[in-house]
């Protein structure tokens, strides 16, 4: 057995990755089964809440009722805790995202995706003001009925556990372990920020996605001009009908060969690029300097950068031509996968046990939201820029490709465009938030 002599503390029924990962396709299939049943009850479900949105709460339901989990502890018989985690993530978001964006992209129309205009930008610079004066503006809420929530002094201060949210809500996660570094908060205590992190903004998630089943009410209210984004689809969907066929063998393995041989290369390159920009960064003397420019080191981000790269290069080759074998497709399979493991991250229970910091979360988020929509309204910006520039800032390139190619899979790529963006202002951006939220606890 896996966990002889060992007691188990918080683990879920069902720890062997081969098992939860059959869960949940099990699950992604019932779903899609039942979103395909064209009468009855279902399709009067499907059309209050969109399959993707389900596909990222049932993995959550199921961690929350312990039939799965993200980590968990064991302790052996010498009393030692023994920290255990799942690994579907790390192979989703490091294999299967990639791969999906170079198969989603195969067949995008490059300038069509710069036609999108100005408006793409405007939201997604909107998605970062609104974090950079939610942060200050929550503290200031929060403290004026809870000041020991917002309180703490030296290494131990909220505003520098706050200043993490900051860089992984503008940038990612190399941002915010920048953060983490520029102002010293307590790694102690740096769990809850971690904690605060996945359950808000997977909350924020979960309604962006509620809210593209109701994209053209939206899109409508707003007084939307989406011209730009249907041409760009029917562009894709009309060159996919042209050279649509019945995929073979041969077909399936190119596909297979171009998407992960893609993936492989972008380790490979990204694994000697990363660590030579880590060294040129390391020896930046000016501290402030260093940090901003971490995200350089991240193997993470020249990951999703080079397979991009390499995918737009393909797609004006004639390998553009496998979106007729189904290309999208199967890189939409990985991306429900991707969504699948992003959701079994989260407990629902726990939402309730820090309330303080929770609430200083949501009030945060709720600005970034509310300052979206409010520039949305004026500049009359369809809800998919809405969507994608707030995901491009909060959930980074493992989210914004997500729920941009939930509108159609050839919008994946502007997603990706977005939050590549975002880790390079993401730092400059975190550290005036923290200046802010630093002023406004001491206020």
């Amino acid at each position: 057995m896996r966990f002889q002599n060992l007691t188990m503390n918080n683990a879920p029924l069902f720890t062997n990755d081969t098992i939860v990962f059959g869960l949940l396709m099990l699950a992604l299939g019932l779903i899609f089964y039942t979103e395909s049943i064209k009468t009855g009850f279902w399709p009067k479900f499907y059309k209050i809440v969109p399959g993707l949105f389900v596909a990222y709460m049932v993995p959550a339901v199921f961690t929350t009722i312990g039939l799965i989990a993200p980590e968990w502890e064991t302790t052996n018989e010498k009393g030692e805790i023994i920290e255990h985690s799942t690994n579907l993530y790390y192979v989703s978001s490091r294999y299967l995202l990639p791969a999906a964006l170079v198969l989603m992209t195969l067949s995008i129309d490059l300038k069509a995706v710069f036609n999108l205009g100005w408006k793409a930008l405007i939201m997604f610079f909107t998605g970062t003001i609104g974090i950079l004066i939610g942060g200050p503006i929550a503290i200031l809420i929060i403290s004026s009925f809870s000041p020991e929530t917002v309180g703490g002094v030296g290494p131990d201060a909220v505003w520098r556990g706050l200043s993490t949210l900051a860089g992984s809500w503008i940038g990612g996660g190399a941002n915010q372990t920048a953060m983490l570094e520029i102002y010293g908060y307590n790694q102690k205590l740096y769990g809850g920020m971690v904690f605060v992190d996945i359950v808000v903004a997977n909350i924020w998630m979960a309604i962006i996605l509620i809210g593209i089943g109701k994209s053209k009410k939206i899109d409508s209210w707003l007084g939307a001009d989406t011209t730009a984004i249907e041409e760009l689809k029917e562009k894709v969907t009309a060159f996919s009908e042209q050279v649509k066929r019945n995929p073979s063998l041969t077909d399936l393995m190119i596909i297979a060969g171009i998407a992960f041989g893609t993936v492989s290369f972008a380790h490979l390159c990204s694994g000697f690029i990363a660590p030579i920009f880590n060294d040129l960064v390391a020896a930046i003397e000016n501290p402030t300097t260093r940090n901003i420019f971490t995200f350089l080191g991240s193997k993470f981000f020249w990951l999703i950068s080079l397979s991009t790269i390499v995918a737009i290069l393909l797609s004006f080759t004639k390998a553009k031509n496998y979106e007729g074998a189904g290309a999208s497709k199967f890189g939409s399979v990985f991306i429900y996968i991707l969504v699948a493991s992003i959701g079994m991250k989260m407990d629902l229970t726990l939402i309730f046990d820090n309330l303080g910091l929770i609430g200083i979360g949501v009030v945060w988020m709720s600005i970034h939201a509310g300052l979206l929509i409010l520039v949305a309204k004026l500049v009359k910006a369809p809800y998919f820029f809405l969507a994608v520039g707030s995901q491009a800032n909060v959930g980074g390139a493992a989210s914004a490709p997500i729920v941009a190619s939930a509108f159609h899979p050839s919008l994946a790529t502007v997603g990706v465009l977005l939050a590549v963006f975002g880790y390079a202002i993401g730092t400059i951006a975190a550290i005036a938030c923290t200046i802010l939220m630093q002023m406004a606890a001491a206020s």
